[in-house]
């Protein structure tokens, strides 16, 4: 059934079958671009329904790339042009084409999300890559993709061990420990194998600011067009692993390392069982790789994996190795929502690039008052500097008690008081419960207060506050949409080091929607 406008109505969608709607079958496609590398892979993910969510319950890889050198402008910034011949003739091997694409992400990682076009590039990429795919970057994002891609995170189901993730790439080292399925600390560190590039007769093609500053503290003079002293060039390398070995290993870190950190240090307390390796630099490690790309690789490889030895864990092979973040984006991102959802009119989906924010509104009470839960929504959105109208953003809610008639309009009108500057500025109305009453709420909205601005309810989706979604178009034959729960956060400089304090939480906090399981 629809209403005038067009709007999904609780229980009905376009070619909704109800013998299907209990499995829904995605595919998906994960992009990474990152310091030394860019590829992608292809997944087809089969979820099923739980109670009122969906989680997944199949994941299988369809295709994956060939791996590209990242490739630089003479100005040092990312090469849009080849990149995107690049991912068009990955798409055309793979007989994919982008329409044919329900999610996934595209995660600029490590150096190259700090390239001042890369904010465009993302935003290029996505919007070609397939009809909804998400921009993400950020190092916790890409930390827990690589756990997951890796085999880290089931590993520790599987054996029931404490599994740390190293994943070293070309300009950062992200380090993930994993218990009983799941991410339980994570941090990363400015250590990578081409924060110093080098061309074929072995001369300094490209110098990253923490080559700069390694190279320093190893009494090393590094300058373009020049060779290195092999002697320097080890104890950098040594340098380097002694930065990236405290920060795995839970110890109070050195100042030294401590200004490299991107995240907050891993917590002291029990270390690893298991040791894993992952990114680049991992199939020096796994002595899969033994030629040279003109960088430290394999230098850093030897002197990390000399530390680990002595340290005590087992280090164990990972199911992925340099592909561990672009298969984690390809399968690891996406929630669906419930089935019982509210969407007037159809059009309005998708959305990308909304900010949740979740205001603790006052639920409990048999009767609920509409002037507390309209003051909460204002305190949230004045808080986080919101409140202008100036752009849409999703009210996160966690619904308690029973959805009868005098809740659902306390709650509903209380929501459009708080959110008044947005409404009045035509904005969609988007809210996002952890229930399964979203329907219900979307057509009160609708119909009972008349709310002329287009309405999005959905549920059964885990978000938190400073993540950011995309809500995806309507699932045909399910009537569920796809939801991805990301960051957008993007380095206002090439600083090394932690990012300002709200971006680290919002970066930290998108991990927390990237793996329903």
């Amino acid at each position: 059934m629809r209403d005038p406008a067009g709007g999904r109505v609780f229980f009905s969608s376009v070619r909704r079958s109800l013998e299907v709607e209990d499995e829904i079958r995605l595919l998906s496609v994960g992009v990474d671009i990152g310091s030394s590398t860019s590829h992608l892979a292809f997944s087809r993910l089969v979820l099923e329904r739980l109670d009122n969510r969906y989680v997944v319950a199949e994941r299988s890889i369809v295709y994956e790339s060939a791996v590209l050198l990242t490739p630089y402008a003479d100005d040092m910034t990312i090469d849009a042009l080849e990149l995107g011949c690049f991912i068009r003739r990955q798409y055309a091997l793979a007989g994919i084409e982008p329409s044919a694409i329900d999610t996934g992400a595209l995660i600029l990682t490590g150096v190259a999300v700090r390239r001042h076009n890369a904010r465009a590039i993302g935003e290029l990429f996505a919007s070609q890559a397939g009809k909804f795919v998400s921009v993400s970057a950020g190092d916790a994002l890409e930390t827990t993709l690589a756990a997951y891609g890796s085999g880290a995170v089931a590993r520790s189901i599987r054996d029931g061990v404490r599994v740390m993730n190293v994943d070293i790439g070309g300009g950062t080292s992200k380090i993930a420990v994993c218990e009983a399925g799941a991410v339980v600390d994570l941090t990363a560190i400015d250590v990578g194998a081409r924060i110093v590039a080098f061309d074929d007769e072995g001369r300094v093609r490209r110098i990253e600011e923490a080559g700069r500053r390694f190279a320093s503290e190893a009494g090393l003079v590094l300058e373009l067009g020049e060779r290195v002293d092999p002697a320097g060039l080890q104890r950098m390398v040594e340098i380097m692993a002694d930065r990236l070995f405290e920060a795995m290993n839970g110890a109070a870190a050195s100042a030294g390392t401590s200004r490299l950190l991107r995240l907050a240090p891993l917590a002291p307390g029990r270390g690893p069982d298991v040791v894993t390796f992952s990114g680049g630099v991992s199939e020096y490690v796994y002595r899969r790789e033994s030629s040279s790309y003109g960088d430290l690789g394999a230098a850093l490889a030897e002197a990390v994996l000399r530390r680990v030895d002595a340290w005590g864990p087992r280090i164990a092979s990972p199911d992925e190795g340099i592909r561990a973040t672009v298969v984690g984006a390809s399968q690891y991102t996406v929630q669906v929502s419930g089935g019982t959802i509210f969407v007037a009119p159809a059009d309005t989906l998708p959305l990308r690039n909304v900010p949740v924010v979740v205001p603790g509104l006052p639920l409990d009470d048999e009767v609920l008052d509409a002037d507390s839960i309209a003051d909460a929504t204002r305190r949230s959105l004045c808080r986080l500097e919101l409140d202008d109208g100036s752009r849409a953003v999703a009210i996160c809610y966690r619904w308690r008690g029973s959805a009868t008639f005098g809740r659902l309009d306390a709650f509903c009108r209380g929501l459009l008081a708080g959110l008044a500057p947005l409404i009045d500025g035509g904005l969609p109305l988007i809210l996002v419960g952890d229930g399964d009453v979203g329907g219900l709420v979307g057509i009160h909205c609708c119909e009972e207060l008349r709310v002329p601005n287009p309405v999005v309810s959905i549920d059964g989706i885990s978000v938190a506050e400073f993540d950011f979604i995309d809500i995806g178009a309507l699932l045909e034959t399910s009537g569920a949409v796809p939801v991805v729960v990301k960051s957008l956060v993007f380095p206002a400089s090439s600083a090394l080091g932690r990012p300002p304090e709200a971006g680290a939480h919002a970066e930290r906090s998108a991990t927390l929607g990237t793996a329903p399981a």
